[in-house]
C-alpha cells in the first residue's frame, strides 16, 4: 500500500489489524437526523400554514409535500445505508458526467425568480446541483484515495481536482448560483487539505479566485446591491435587506423560550419563503434561543459522528467519502446560519434536513445513508508486536493440542 501524507493517514489503515464484526447503525447519528427532520417538518408547517391557506386554500399544502419528500428521502437513506458504498468507485466518472450534463441542461430551462437552477418534472422540479454535490464528493474520495502520496504534487494531486470543481462552479455561476458554487469550492479545498495538499497551493487557489469573486460581485448590479445591503441593511430595508431584517426581528422577538408553536408573526406574510433558506428564523421566533441551540447541537452531533465514521472507515475511499459528506453538511450549515444571523451576505443556501425541499432533501438523506454505511463498517483493531507474538503462541499451542489428541 502506498504511503499516504500524515493528514491522510487518519482515514487509512496502516498497521497490522484484526477485522471486527460489523457494528450496528450509529444510533447517535440516526437520532440527530430524525431530530432535525422532526424540527424542520414542524417549523415548515408552522411557517407556511397561513401562506398555504391564502394561496392554495389548504393550510397543509406544504406539510403534505414535505412529508412526501421525507418519505422518499427515507427510502433513499435506507438505500444509501444498505448498498456497498465501495461500488460508487465504479460509477465515479459516469456520475460526474451526468452531473455536468444536468447542470448544462438547466441553462436552457425556463427561469424561475431570475435563475435557471431547476429542471421541471411535472408538478415537481429537480435541482441538478444536488447530484453535483454527490458526484464531486465521490470523485474526490476516489481520486484522492487512488493518488495517495502523489496528492502533495501540484500537477497530479491538486490541479485535476481543482479543474473538475472549477467546471462545476462555472456552470453553477451561469445559472446563476453563487452560493452552491462557494459550497462546492470550500468542500473541495477542505478535502484537499485533509488529504495532505500543501497549504501554499490552497492559499494560491483562494487568492487566484479573489479577482473573479470581485468581478462577480461588482460586475453584477443585483449582487452588488446585496453586498452593500449586508454592510448597511437599514438603507435597503425595503429591498435587498428586507428578508434579513425580518429574520433578525423574528430571532429577536423569540427571546429565550420563543412565542410558542404557531404563535409567530413573521409567518403571516411578513417574511417570504421563510420555509426555505431562512427556516432558522421562524424556529428562533417560535422556539426561542433554546430551539436554535437544539438545532445547532443536533448538527454538531451529526458532524461529530460523521468524522467518527471517517476515522473508523475500513478503507481509504470510505474514509474520504464520509469526511467529504460531513464537510459538505458543515459548510452548508455554517453559511446558512451565518446568513440568518447576518454574519455573511445572503447566499441562498438551504439548511440541510431542516429546510423545505424536494431533490435537496432526498439527496441529503441519501448522503446521510452513506455516512451510516461507512460508520457501520468497523475500524480494524490495531495489533501490537507483543499481541502478534501472543496470537502466534496461542496458535502453536492449539496446533500441539490437536496433534496430541
Amino acid at each position: 500500500m502506498a504511503a499516504l501524507p500524515a493528514t491522510a493517514q487518519l482515514v487509512a489503515i496502516q498497521h497490522p489489524s484484526a477485522t471486527l464484526p460489523e457494528r450496528a447503525f450509529d444510533l447517535w447519528l440516526l437520532a440527530a437526523v430524525l431530530g432535525l427532520l422532526g424540527i424542520g417538518t414542524i417549523a415548515i408547517y408552522s411557517s407556511t400554514a397561513a401562506d398555504g391557506l391564502t394561496r392554495f386554500h389548504d393550510a397543509y399544502f406544504y406539510l403534505e409535500r414535505q412529508i412526501a419528500f421525507v418519505s422518499v428521502g427515507g427510502i433513499a437513506m435506507w438505500v444509501g445505508a444498505r448498498i456497498d458504498y465501495r461500488r460508487l468507485r465504479q460509477w465515479t466518472y459516469p456520475l460526474l458526467m451526468v452531473a455536468m450534463l444536468l447542470l448544462a441542461v438547466t441553462l436552457v430551462m425556463p427561469a424561475r425568480n431570475g435563475a435557471t437552477r431547476w429542471i421541471p418534472m411535472g408538478p415537481f422540479t429537480f435541482q441538478p446541483v444536488e447530484i453535483a454535490k454527490l458526484a464531486l464528493v465521490t470523485y474526490l474520495a476516489y481520486s484522492l484515495g487512488r493518488k495517495a502520496d502523489r496528492v502533495t504534487t501540484f500537477t497530479v494531486g491538486f490541479v485535476p481536482h481543482l479543474i473538475v470543481c472549477g467546471a462545476m462552479m462555472v456552470l453553477l455561476l451561469k445559472q446563476p448560483d453563487l452560493g452552491s458554487s462557494v459550497v462546492l469550492g470550500a468542500t473541495t479545498l477542505g478535502m484537499l487539505f485533509m488529504a495532505g495538499t500543501r497549504v501554499s497551493y490552497i492559499m494560491f487557489a483562494v487568492l487566484a479566485s479573489a479577482p473573479v469573486a470581485y468581478h462577480l460581485v461588482v460586475g453584477t448590479p443585483w449582487r452588488l446591491q446585496r453586498f452593500l445591503a449586508y454592510f448597511n441593511p437599514e438603507a435597503y430595508a425595503s429591498t435587498e435587506a428586507y428578508q434579513f431584517l425580518q429574520a433578525r426581528l423574528a430571532m429577536g422577538s423569540g427571546g429565550v423560550f420563543g412565542a410558542g408553536l404557531g404563535n409567530g408573526h413573521q409567518s403571516l406574510g411578513y417574511m417570504p419563503e421563510a420555509h426555505n433558506d431562512f427556516i432558522l428564523a421562524p424556529i428562533g421566533e417560535e422556539l426561542g434561543y433554546f430551539g436554535v441551540a437544539a438545532v445547532l447541537i443536533l448538527f454538531g452531533i451529526l458532524v461529530w459522528r460523521g468524522i467518527r465514521a471517517a476515522l473508523g472507515a475500513r478503507d481509504v475511499f470510505g474514509g474520504y467519502l464520509a469526511f467529504g459528506v460531513t464537510l459538505l453538511f458543515a459548510v452548508q450549515v455554517l453559511f446558512n446560519v451565518g446568513v440568518v444571523l447576518g454574519v455573511v451576505p445572503n447566499k441562498g443556501i438551504t439548511l440541510p434536513l431542516v429546510s423545505y425541499g424536494g431533490s435537496s432533501l432526498i439527496v441529503t438523506m441519501f448522503l446521510v445513508g452513506l455516512l451510516l454505511n461507512v460508520g457501520r463498517r468497523p475500524e480494524k483493531r490495531t495489533v501490537t508486536a507483543e499481541q502478534q507474538r501472543e496470537l502466534a503462541r496461542r496458535k502453536r499451542v492449539r496446533v500441539r493440542v490437536v496433534c496430541a489428541s
